[in-house]
């Protein structure tokens, strides 16, 4: 494995660590390894790029990571707290208070406007300021003029933009962003990413971002790259502008 920074050592201030994570899952053909022994450390405020060719699991270890799916092995700590053996209340708890997660596909609720979108998060978190941090929120991304507009009144590149936004609103700790511009063109995918990576250091989020695209990898600061379920690339690079 090519390793610039020792994964195996945590960070001094790990936000999360996995350790031998392993997911497994039933076929017709027998059992299908999708994760083999995953090993991984991230510093508080560190930005990963987790990069592989389709099939090579960054999906599954970003699903297992946000509770969102239940590992066959291995355990799962972050923000200082253990997440392999919390049930599904405890681990929706934790996503809220902790989490933001960007999905390629936008997930918005259609019968929400955008402003009502992005409050959800913080209404679900008892916050009384909820729709007056969504609007604010909304401007950050630039769509101020959108805040009644409902998701199919908006084109795919707002939409990702209320996406962000309500990841962000709750000011979580851990951002997970899957091909967040895998839907969009080229220009609106590089303004969606210029604001997720602003808004990720203003908020210090420890960022982890699933790509395909080399250049948006190299903005991390940190390549991790999986192959058949395995890691097999941990890196430090040196950050690019733009």
């Amino acid at each position: 494995m090519d390793v610039t920074a020792n994964p195996n050592s945590p960070p001094a201030h790990a936000m999360l660590t996995v350790r031998g994570l392993e997911l497994t899952v039933p076929s017709a053909a027998g059992p299908v390894n999708i994760l083999r022994g995953i090993d991984l450390a991230v510093g508080a405020g560190e930005q990963v790029g987790l990069v592989g060719p389709s099939g090579s699991g960054k999906t599954s270890l970003m699903m297992l990571i946000a509770g969102l799916e239940r590992a066959t092995g291995g355990s799962i700590a972050a923000a200082g707290r253990e997440l392999t053996g919390l049930d599904e209340d405890a681990l929706a708890e934790f996503r809220r208070d902790h989490m933001g997660i960007v999905f390629q596909s936008f997930h918005l609720l259609p019968a929400m406007t955008a402003l009502e979108n992005v409050a959800v998060p913080l209404e679900l978190a008892g916050r009384e300021d909820a729709f007056a941090e969504a609007a604010a929120m909304l401007g950050r991304v630039g769509l101020a003029h959108r805040t009644t507009h409902y998701p199919a009144q908006l084109s795919g590149g707002e939409q990702q933009r209320v996406a962000l936004a309500r990841a962000i609103a709750p000011r979580p700790r851990i951002l997970l962003a899957d091909e967040p511009t895998g839907n969009l063109d080229g220009a609106t995918g590089a303004q969606v990413m210029d604001l997720l990576f602003g808004l990720a250091a203003d908020s210090g989020a420890t960022l982890i971002l699933i790509t395909h695209d080399p250049r948006l990898a190299g903005r991390c600061g940190r390549q991790v790259a999986l192959a058949d379920g395995r890691i097999v690339s941990d890196r430090v690079v040196p950050a690019q502008a733009g």
